[in-house]
């Protein structure tokens, strides 16, 4: 077995015959008591048809070989990549099953590019902002207009847009949620040179709402915009290697923005 196999494994499977069965389900999304400690509410998170998984306790994830070289570590057992293959070789004749995909293309070009960003003056996003209580003066600190192509479809279309900490540009209008590059965080610097304090957000609407409820344009301790739960991981380094002493989370409030706040605070 290689390492592409071990990653064809169902994860949910593995998780069953280790003894661990989803105490939730929403579609593809399956959540779990973790495997790594004892909990009460369920933080493990595995998409079943990405068959990729996510601990938002430990701010850790990835494939199965991923899953497997974490579960030896935790059993203070050698954990190498060849141990877990070693180990899924073992376990493999009582019943895993590979999960069918298709190969994804070598090399293939995004869908999206990005054609022009300029300053926001779409009057659909001035509507929008003003049904969401947002003032244009404000939206315009942060916001700028994307003008995209899908390679694809042939299609274009306009979008607000956020630019990342990996360099990727954050992609948002009214029915489209989406990245150009790398996707990643936005980390924004607050009115303090040396803040004690730092505030989590999911997405850069409930940032904008937050400075409206607060009658501020920049709060004074820093920002961290997360884009996606799935991007707490990258935020951990600049709130570990910042002397923060007050953390603020504005996370949603849905199992995973429960998640991630539990990690956050943990």
């Amino acid at each position: 077995m290689n390492v592409e196999q071990a990653n064809g494994i169902d994860l949910s499977v593995i998780l069953e015959k280790l003894g661990f069965h989803p105490v939730e389900r929403k579609g593809f999304d399956l959540w779990y008591l973790s495997p790594f400690r004892n909990e009460e509410t369920a933080s493990f998170h595995v998409h079943a048809t990405k068959n990729i998984w996510y601990d938002f306790g430990a701010a850790r994830g990835g494939k199965v070989i991923d899953f497997v070289c974490a579960w030896l570590e935790s059993h203070f057992e050698d954990h190498t990549v060849t141990d877990a293959l070693r180990w899924l070789d073992n376990m493999h004749p009582v019943g895993l099953t590979e999960i069918p995909r298709e190969k994804e293309p070598v090399a293939e070009m995004p869908a999206l590019e990005l054609r022009k960003v300029t300053h926001l003056q779409n009057p659909v996003f001035i509507n929008y902002l003003d049904s969401r209580g947002i003032p244009m003066s404000l939206a315009k600190k942060y916001l700028k207009e994307a003008h995209v192509r899908n390679r694809k479809t042939g299609k274009s279309f306009y979008a607000m847009a956020l630019e990342n900490e990996c360099g990727g540009i954050e992609l948002r209008n009214n029915v489209f949620k989406g990245c150009i590059g790398t996707k990643g965080v936005t980390f924004i610097r607050g009115r303090k040179t040396l803040p004690d304090e730092v505030h989590v957000f999911e997405g850069v609407m409930d940032f904008l709402s937050a400075l409206i409820r607060m009658n501020t344009t920049r709060f004074e301790g820093d920002t961290i915009i997360l884009n996606s739960v799935s991007c707490l991981s990258k935020s951990l380094p600049y709130i570990l290697n910042y002397s923060y002493t007050k953390l603020y989370s504005w996370l949603d409030n849905d199992h995973a923005g429960e998640c991630a706040a539990r990690a956050l605070k943990g």
